[in-house]
């Protein structure tokens, strides 16, 4: 069992470690300008809490002014403790909306993607939002180069920063470069994982299979998962069809 000062070395390191790759990441892609206006996608999952704090703690430290407002989606059929999220996000130093969908249970992950991203462009109109702030951490985008070239047949990934209706607004992923696992240690130094809701489509079969695919090949290349993303940049287009 950890002795109070390894507790606070710990939570010290995990914090730094976050903050400075969510830096890394905004400042290589561009995420954020003075003035933006940014809306923070909340879904009650654990990237997306931890995506929270870590603005709020980037908005307290940098000379960078921008303004945030956490939109909560509330899915009828997510297992999501709504009393203790909404409590948890009346202490944060944002706005924050709470916006509902009903849906059928079974309708499938694309229809709920599809339904919820509809909501996040329309609130971010209503309340003057320039950029979306996407969950979506590095296994999550390294997972889907795999999804999407064994059962889409093509190269892709989900951006880091996408330009979205001629400008209007920008869907951005600022925690793109930090991994499940340190989202884990983060959000249990912060107590977000009481906080957190479960979706009923995380355990995908096919990204499982993907995670699985990963996992088997990091036991002879460890760094498997880092050469699936820095792929995305170093394209041989002589040696595509």
């Amino acid at each position: 069992m950890l002795k109070t000062g390894d507790r606070k070395a710990s939570s010290g390191r995990i914090n730094r470690l976050l903050y400075k790759k969510m830096g890394r990441a905004i400042n290589d892609y561009g995420m954020l300008s003075a003035g933006d206006k940014i809306l923070i996608a909340v879904s009650g999952g654990l990237d997306s809490l931890a995506m929270l704090k870590l603005f709020e703690m980037r908005q307290k430290a940098i000379p960078v002014s921008f303004d945030a407002v956490a939109c909560f989606v509330d899915i009828n059929f997510i297992k999501t403790n709504c009393a203790r999220l909404c409590d948890f996000l009346d202490t944060c130093s944002f706005k924050y909306v709470k916006r509902e969908i009903k849906m059928e249970p079974g309708s499938g992950c694309f229809w709920c993607s599809w339904n919820k991203r509809k909501v996040l462009f329309e609130t971010a109109r209503q309340h003057g939002c320039n950029k979306i702030a996407l969950g979506h951490n590095f296994d999550d985008m390294t997972e889907t180069v795999l999804l999407n070239l064994f059962f889409r047949g093509e190269i892709s990934s989900s951006p880091p920063s996408l330009s979205m209706f001629s400008g209007e607004i920008t869907l951005i992923r600022p925690m793109c470069y930090i991994e499940k696992e340190e989202v884990k240690e983060f959000a249990s130094y912060w107590d977000l994982s009481s906080k957190a809701g479960r979706c009923p489509y995380e355990n995908d079969n096919r990204r499982n299979s993907v995670r699985e695919i990963i996992k088997g090949l990091e036991k002879d290349c460890p760094f498997v998962k880092k050469n699936i993303f820095r792929s995305l940049r170093r394209i041989k287009k002589d040696y595509l069809l």
